[in-house]
C-alpha cells in the first residue's frame, strides 16, 4: 500500500466522523441540547441540523411527550391519626428542555419526592372517612403544588391520580361494620317511614271516605226535601186550582143542584164505609132524614161571608 493510499483513507475515514459529528437529526416530539465548548449553544427541535465539528456537542436529549411515572406507596397518617398506604400516578410533559437540563438535575426524581411530600401534607389535613370521598380534591391540590415546584424546571404537571388507598387491616374490618350497621339501620328507618306512610294513606282514605258518604248524605236530603216541596206546592197547586174549578161550577146554572146530589152520593158511601169497618156505631138523631143532612152540608156550602162585597 502506497503512501498516498494511505493518506486517502485517512481523509475519507476523517470525513465521515466529520459528518457523524455534524450532521443531526432529530425525531418528531424530541428535543436536543447543543452546548458549544462547554456552554448552553441552542435547542435543535425536530428535523436536519448541522453542528460545528469538535465544537458542538448534543449534552441532552428530551421527549417532548406526556410522560407518565408511578409514585411508589407511602404510609400517610390522617387527621384522625390512621396510617393508611396511598399510591398514584403522576403526569407530566417537558415544556422548556433548556430549564428542564440546567434547572435541575433530575427532575423526575425531584417531582416524584415532592409528590409524596405533598400527598402527605393533603392527607393529613382530613380524616380517613374523607379521603375516600376528598380523591378528586387531593389529586387537584397535589397538581397544583407540583406545578407551581416544577415551573422553574421547564416541567409541567398535567395531572395526579390517587390509585390505591389501603388502610390496616383491623381499621377495614371496623370500617365494613359500620357500613353495615349503616345499611341495616336505613333499612329500619325505611321500613319504619314505609308503615307511617301506609298508615297515613289508610287514615286520609277513611277520612275522605267519611266526607264523601256525608256530602252524599247531604246531598241526598237536599234533594229530598226539594223533591217534598216541589210535590207540596204541586198539590197546593192542583188542589186550588180544583177549588176554583168547583166553585165555578156551583155558580153556573144547574151547579146547585149538582153539589147537592155529589153531597148525598159522598153521605151514604162514607156512611156505609162506616158501617163496614165497625159493629158499633153511634147513629145521629137524624139518620133516617137524608134530606136535612144534605141540607145542613149544602148550609155550610152556601154560606157566603157579608164582608166578601165590601172588599171590592
Amino acid at each position: 500500500m502506497t503512501g498516498g493510499m494511505i493518506v486517502v483513507i485517512v481523509f475519507a475515514i476523517l470525513v465521515i466522523i466529520i459528518i457523524a459529528k455534524t450532521a443531526v437529526i432529530v425525531p418528531q416530539q424530541s428535543a436536543y441540547v447543543v452546548e458549544r465548548l462547554g456552554k448552553y449553544s441552542s435547542t435543535l427541535n425536530a428535523g436536519f441540523h448541522l453542528l460545528v465539528p469538535f465544537l458542538d456537542l448534543i449534552r441532552y436529549r428530551h421527549s417532548l411527550k406526556e410522560a407518565a411515572t408511578d409514585i411508589p406507596e407511602q404510609i400517610c397518617i390522617t387527621k384522625d391519626n390512621v396510617q393508611v398506604g396511598v399510591d398514584g400516578v403522576l403526569y407530566l410533559k417537558v415544556f422548556d428542555p433548556e430549564r428542564a437540563s440546567y434547572g435541575i438535575s433530575n427532575y423526575m426524581f425531584a417531582i416524584t419526592q415532592l409528590a409524596q411530600t405533598t400527598l402527605r401534607s393533603e392527607i393529613g389535613k382530613i380524616s380517613l372517612d374523607r379521603t375516600f370521598e376528598e380523591r378528586t380534591s387531593i389529586n387537584l391540590q397535589v397538581v397544583n403544588e407540583l406545578d407551581k415546584a416544577s415551573a422553574p424546571w421547564g416541567i409541567k404537571v398535567l395531572r395526579y391520580e390517587i390509585r390505591n388507598i389501603s388502610p390496616p387491616s383491623d381499621v377495614l374490618a371496623a370500617m365494613e361494620k359500620q357500613m353495615r350497621a349503616e345499611r341495616e339501620k336505613r333499612a329500619v328507618v325505611l321500613t319504619s317511614e314505609g308503615g307511617r306512610d301506609a298508615a297515613i294513606n289508610q287514615a286520609e282514605g277513611e277520612k275522605q271516605q267519611v266526607i264523601k258518604a256525608s256530602e252524599a248524605r247531604k246531598q241526598q236530603q237536599i234533594n229530598e226535601a226539594e223533591g217534598a216541596a216541589s210535590a207540596i206546592r204541586a198539590i197546593a197547586t192542583a188542589t186550588g186550582d180544583g177549588i176554583r174549578k168547583v166553585a165555578e161550577a156551583i155558580q153556573v146554572h144547574g151547579g146547585y143542584e149538582a153539589v147537592q146530589l155529589r153531597v148525598a152520593e159522598q153521605y151514604i158511601t162514607q156512611f156505609g164505609q162506616l158501617a163496614k169497618a165497625s159493629n158499633t156505631l153511634i147513629l145521629p138523631a137524624t139518620v133516617s132524614d137524608v134530606g136535612s143532612m144534605i141540607a145542613l152540608a149544602m148550609k155550610v156550602i152556601t154560606h157566603r161571608p157579608e164582608a166578601g162585597p165590601s172588599t171590592r
